[in-house]
């Protein structure tokens, strides 16, 4: 990750299993998403937990920023949750999948994303109505103590209420507009979210690709997959 660019995150249960059971579970996530915020440098700016996964808009102040939180976040809901409830073993899936997201033209779209995410899985019919979501604080003006608004949502109105107008009125466009495909490719791959200016940006910082490569087998270096696949090396990326 890199400091100061804000990331899409989205973590699944184990085998896509649930892992939250009672509102008591979503509360205990919450409550250690926020305390946990503060202490790996982070700033949420919108987050929604679904049965089996989570998404949250976070920006870090420091590289290993977003890993940490994940990391401690994970372990502490995984232990709850075997106490509560008698289970063992894993709960989430191994790493959280992530995008990091231009802050122009895509940023907001990834907030629509996140606080309409119950309404797309037939959870409720308006957003506003989903209680774990940070819609209502986005939208409403509701409280919420762990959330930081990013500066392209303060640029959305001159004042609060003009802004948390504007936040409603983006919820009332087509969604074929929303950008939909183009954040879950990105999430899925561990891309960028952006423009190509963005994304060559991004690679050079990254010293990797940050965007799906050309279709195709690539060609062979010389080694036979199946002798790879003997060797136990299938999955080693060589430069």
């Amino acid at each position: 990750m890199l400091p100061g660019i804000p990331v899409h995150i989205r973590h699944r249960g184990n085998n896509r299993q649930a892992c939250f059971f009672a509102d008591n579970d979503r509360s205990f996530y919450l409550l250690h998403l926020k305390r946990l915020l503060p202490l790996s440098a982070c700033r949420l700016h919108a987050y929604c937990l679904m049965p089996n996964h989570v998404h949250l808009l976070v920006t870090a102040a420091a590289a290993e920023g977003c890993a940490r939180l994940m990391q401690r976040l994970a372990q502490l809901h995984t232990q709850y949750m075997n106490r509560t409830y008698g289970r063992s073993g894993s709960l989430w899936e191994g790493r959280f999948r992530s995008c990091l997201v231009q802050a122009e033209d895509y940023l907001i779209a990834c907030y629509r994303y996140i606080d309409s995410n119950p309404v797309r899985a037939a959870l409720c019919s308006a957003p506003g109505e989903y209680e774990w979501s940070s819609y209502r604080s986005n939208a409403a003006g509701i409280p919420d103590a762990g959330i930081t608004p990013h500066e392209q949502y303060e640029s959305l109105g001159a004042t609060p209420a003009a802004r948390r107008r504007a936040y409603v009125e983006l919820f009332l466009g087509d969604e074929r507009y929303w950008r939909i495909g183009e954040i879950r490719r990105a999430t899925n791959g561990n891309f960028a979210l952006g423009d190509e200016s963005f994304r060559r940006r991004l690679a050079a910082m990254l010293g990797r690709r940050v965007a799906p490569g050309k279709a195709g087998r690539p060609a062979s270096a010389g080694v036979d997959e199946r002798q790879l696949d003997l060797l136990g090396e299938k999955n080693v990326v060589c430069p």
